[in-house]
């Protein structure tokens, strides 16, 4: 498979993750291997790039940014957001528990993946571990807001969605939602709103290269604490992303309706409770999900994705 298409079915997984409440598309990046090498790109403002651009230097310019990488990748991510976000919306809507069992592995796969990368793993590690876990937590019992649709926020909602679709553990789509913005922007992506979608990427793009100079200095100086806090906070949105829950708030957003508060409960105090449907199906696909990061670890993590590979 040639390199340039790894990167964008990478974004691909990304964008498809990201539509879901609840999933990060930092966590598909660091399972498939691209993670350090989009930070390192995303974080290439400084004077050098600066004085490239002055002096119109854009071929260096473009090296630096490791621009071949980052259209692959930001173009797998606009083909599956475009593309998925009916879909997802859709299963969301018709087949929750099989979808949310599907994360469930899917995350539980990815913080087991992440420990692992964890050298010399320490009471000081589980201690943020324990604090990522709480964080984690305590965002995905957030009960949803319902700000005002200006352009203004929407500007703002870029910029704060996209730290988190960075970050492994926090879904940028989740925090969309609690702060009342999540139908609005996916309602813009399907109806194609161009003035909402440019003011959102502006916002998005602004969060982007000021966040991804944070995470480059953490990761870089505090690696092992930064993965056992993130890890920490990807088993804490666990509680989002729970298979087995009742909705006790909807909100209608055009002709579409969104869960807008929920309890969970366990598989056997459903309403109806089938053990083929309402327990075994969705067990099978968190073992489903399980088995997928395994598999696409296996097909993506190779040395051409790693952050001193080239397209």
């Amino acid at each position: 498979m040639p390199k340039w298409l790894k990167v964008y079915l990478s974004g691909v997984l990304m964008g498809a993750a990201d539509v879901v409440p609840g999933v990060s598309g930092g966590t598909i990046a660091f399972i498939l291997g691209v993670y350090e090498r989009l930070i390192n790109a995303l974080s290439g403002v400084n004077k050098d790039s600066l004085s490239m651009l002055f002096k119109g230097d854009f071929k260096a310019l473009w090296r630096h940014f490791d621009g071949a990488f980052l259209l692959s990748l930001g173009a797998g991510i606009l083909t599956s957001i475009f593309l998925l976000a009916g879909l997802i919306t859709h299963l969301l809507l018709e087949y929750p528990s099989y979808l949310w069992s599907f994360f469930f592995g899917l995350i539980l796969a990815s913080a087991y993946f992440l420990i692992s990368q964890i050298e010399g793993f320490s009471r000081q590690h589980f201690g943020g571990l324990v604090v990522g876990v709480v964080i984690g937590a305590s965002l995905s019992l957030l009960v949803p807001t319902q700000l005002n649709t200006s352009l203004l926020m929407v500007f703002f909602s870029g910029m704060i969605a996209i730290c988190a679709m960075i970050l492994p553990g926090i879904s940028g789509s989740f925090l969309l939602l609690m702060m009342g913005m999540y139908g609005f922007i996916l309602s813009a992506v399907k109806s194609v709103d161009l003035a909402v979608i440019a003011i959102f990427a502006a916002g998005a793009l602004v969060g982007l290269l000021s966040f991804s100079k944070i995470l480059r200095y953490l990761l870089n100086h505090v690696r092992s604490m930064t993965l056992s806090v993130l890890t920490g906070v990807m088993l804490g949105a666990l509680v989002k992303v729970w298979p087995w829950k009742v909705t006790d708030e909807w909100a209608l957003i055009g002709d579409k309706k969104y869960p807008m508060q929920e309890h969970l409960i366990l598989p056997w105090n459903s309403a109806n409770f089938d053990w083929q449907t309402d327990f075994l199906l969705p067990v099978v696909f968190v073992f489903i999900g399980f088995l997928s990061v395994v598999l696409i670890s296996y097909i993506f993590l190779q040395k051409d994705t790693s952050v001193n590979s080239g397209l």
